[in-house]
């Protein structure tokens, strides 16, 4: 369907590229000379001394039974790392009908500065491994380690599989999460209400993490985490700890409180406990978990030992909830 509606389309537009998913090759099959470049999940055949920058977009794809067009994953991927400047559009081929998606891609840009904040104030991190088979998984997730600790932030890696809501329920400790999973197996921006915590993209903790990141506007929209391991053209390295960046004054945009600089330690360095002192000059390790369960209004059952009085065992009630004896028939 695509190189049909392209012959179509060549006679008025002479530079046409017909761009496709960027699936894995079949062992044993040649690479396109030259290779295609690869970006935003899809493969974009540049001639030589061209550059993605200067060209317009005409998505042809979707649903009419879509019921919210700003969840699809392809779709959203390409309005976040398209060129602001240059016009996209998108045609659904049930109903034929042409949209601009300059609106579209505007919310969905204040969206990701939106999780950019969370990933500033968070102060506990969950990286989700969501891919164990893709080159460099390894290297990334390292990586992302070095990035949160860096920023005074702790981590923790957890193998769920495909995330949903019900399981990352199961750890109201954690502030956001990441997910670390090829372009194409990454989550579609998620609706109000759908996660317990926000799910970010491992270019958006590095946004938030990394203070020599480039600011909003300027930075690229990175969907495969390749890009930000060294080696990649994007790749931008951790300023050193004695350096400036590191003591610019921020405020939360959220909140509106004053975030404190984080207390720079090398990940080179040997790991070691933080340690809290107790008024009773006792030394106790300091854990996410402990810190939010005392920050909960209710803890648990107390067992108040020695309070109570010491009662004799008493008959309780009989039934089912529905109908207990004592209750008689409604």
């Amino acid at each position: 369907m695509a190189e049909a509606l392209a012959t179509l389309l060549r006679p008025r537009y002479l530079d046409l590229l017909v761009s496709s998913p960027a699936l894995p090759l079949p062992a044993g099959s040649l690479r396109p000379e030259p290779e295609p470049l690869e970006r935003f999940g899809r493969r974009f055949p540049l001639a030589p001394g061209r550059c993605l920058e200067e060209y317009g977009a005409f998505y042809v794809g979707g649903s009419e039974a879509s019921s919210d067009p700003d969840l699809d994953p392809d779709l959203s991927r390409l309005l976040l790392g398209w060129a602001p400047e240059r016009p996209f559009f998108s045609c659904c081929p049930d109903t034929g009908r042409t949209q601009d998606e300059g609106a579209r891609a505007g919310r969905l840009r204040a969206r990701r500065r939106y999780l950019v904040e969370r990933a500033r104030d968070a102060r506990v991190v969950g990286l989700l491994a969501g891919t164990l088979g893709v080159a460099r998984h390894r290297e990334a997730l390292a990586h992302l380690q070095k990035l949160t600790q860096a920023a005074g932030k702790r981590s923790y890696v957890l193998a769920l599989g495909r995330p949903t809501p019900a399981k990352l329920a199961n750890f109201p400790e954690m502030d956001i999460f990441v997910l670390l999973a090829c372009p194409l197996g990454a989550l579609a921006p998620q609706p109000s209400g759908g996660f317990f915590r926000p799910v970010l993209a491992p270019c958006e903790l590095e946004a938030a993490c990394n203070p020599a990141w480039p600011p909003p506007g300027l930075a690229p929209h990175l969907t495969h985490y390749a890009d930000l391991l060294p080696g990649s053209p994007f790749h931008v390295p951790l300023p050193p700890p004695e350096s400036e960046l590191w003591d610019t004054p921020d405020v939360s945009l959220i909140s509106g409180e004053l975030r404190p600089p984080p207390a720079w330690k090398s990940p080179d360095e040997p790991g070691c406990s933080a340690l809290t002192p107790r008024p009773q000059l006792e030394l106790a390790e300091s854990s996410p978990a402990a810190s939010f369960l005392s920050s909960r209004s209710w803890q648990g059952l107390e067992p108040r030992l020695g309070e109570t009085p010491v009662t004799g065992a008493v008959s309780g009630r009989r039934g089912i909830a529905i109908a207990y004896e004592d209750e008689g028939s409604s």
